[in-house]
This record gives C-alpha cells, structure tokens and sequence, in this order.
C-alpha cells in the first residue's frame, strides 16, 4: 500500500516539474504536500527523496524540498546521452527474432488520447510508459534503469507551447510507426525515426529554458548565441 501511494506521489509531483507546472524555485512541503494528498508523510517524504536523486528538487534545510533550475548544458547533456542510450535498445529490439510488444499500442492510444483532449499529465506517463518498455525488451535492465532516469531529468518546458503542441500532434503518431518498425525488425528505420522523435522535442525545451533563464533578453539574441 506504501509502495502505491509513494508511486502516486512520485507520477504527480515528477509530471508537475518536468511539465513546468511547478517552476524553479517551487517549495515542497512534505506534511503539507501529505495533508493535500490525504495521505501519511512517509511514502511522500519516499517520493521527495527518490526526486531528489534525480536532480529535480534539493532539501532545504527545515523548508522542505525545492525545485532545481535547470541549465542548457545539463539540457543538451541529457538529450545527447538519450539519443546514443535509447537508439542501442531500439536496434536491440529490431534485430531480436521473438519480441514482446503488445503493451506499446495501448500506451500510444492513450498519448493519441492525451493530445486529443490535452491532458499534459497523461501524456508524460503514458509516454515514459511506452518508451519504459520499449527499451526493457532489449533485456539490459542498468541499460533500462539508465534511460528511464535521463528521461526523468527532462524539463519538458514548452510542451504547452504553439510549437510544443504540433510536436505532440506529431510524436503521437511516430509511436505507432515505432511499433511498427520495431516488430518488423527494421533496425535503420526504427533507429532513425526514433533519432527523430528525440531531437525533435530539443529546440522547444531549450527556447524555454533560455526564456526562463534570460527572461528580457530578446529571443532573437538568445538564437544568435546558439
């Protein structure tokens, strides 16, 4: 029961940073996060902790847990470090002659679903959900484990953006391709559709960060410097 609600805890404050919901800066209480939630203090202090490890909030001393800033380089790292990670467990999947990949179209109906009614929430689950077990299938479990707590370091901000929605659109309908390519054990089009669907989200997540971290500097300036 512990174990649940901690995973609760975790979906919904991990889907309200990385969203841009709750921003740098942004105090957590663990009594007063429990007493929201209606739950003990224990799975949630579990969850802040586990959060904590990732990078995206910092202990403060009798204040609680505070929301980190985020940083281009660490940004770019990530996105980098995915790329090269997820596309070896892509061509794993491909070349393997017996996979297990029926989970995967029922996670991309609800990213479909998610766009269509533009639940951010949903989306970002579903989401680390489908790619969760996408990269599990290649039977590397620290390969796994590597992945899944790159993606939890993303700051996803933008992704409510005009140019972050379209992406949405677009990546909703790359996760059934995906699964086909993946089944058909077509390695280069999987790995390069996949190189795709990563990157892609790059230039949308930077612009809003460079926007948060220089928040009167004109845009077209922070494009120059890039």
């Amino acid at each position: 029961m512990e174990q649940n609600l901690r995973e609760l805890v975790l979906q919904q404050v991990r889907a309200e940073i990385i969203s841009g919901q709750s921003m740098p800066g942004t105090m957590y209480s663990v009594p007063t996060l429990a007493a929201s939630l209606g739950v003990s203090t224990t799975p949630v202090r579990e969850a802040l902790l586990e959060l904590t490890r990732n990078g995206l909030i910092e202990p403060m001393r009798n204040r609680g847990f505070k929301v980190v800033e985020p940083t281009l380089a660490e940004l770019r790292s990530v996105f980098d470090l995915r790329e090269v990670l997820e596309l070896h467990a892509a061509a794993v999947v491909a070349r393997k002659p017996k996979k297990n990949l029926k989970e995967l179209s029922r996670f991309a109906d609800d990213i479909a679903r998610a766009v269509r009614t533009e639940d951010i929430r949903l989306y970002l689950e579903a989401d680390r959900s489908f790619h969760r077990l996408l990269t599990a299938e290649a039977d590397n479990p620290r390969l796994t484990e590597m992945v899944m707590g790159l993606r939890d370091q993303m700051r996803l901000y933008g992704i409510k953006s005009r140019a972050g929605l379209t992406r949405q659109n677009e990546s909703a309908q790359e996760h059934y391709q995906i699964i086909e390519f993946a089944l058909a054990g077509e390695e280069e089009a999987l790995t390069k559709l996949l190189r795709r669907h990563i990157r892609a989200w790059e230039p949308i997540f930077v612009e809003a960060v460079s926007r948060l971290a220089n928040p009167r500097e004109p845009i077209a300036k922070r494009s120059r410097g890039r």
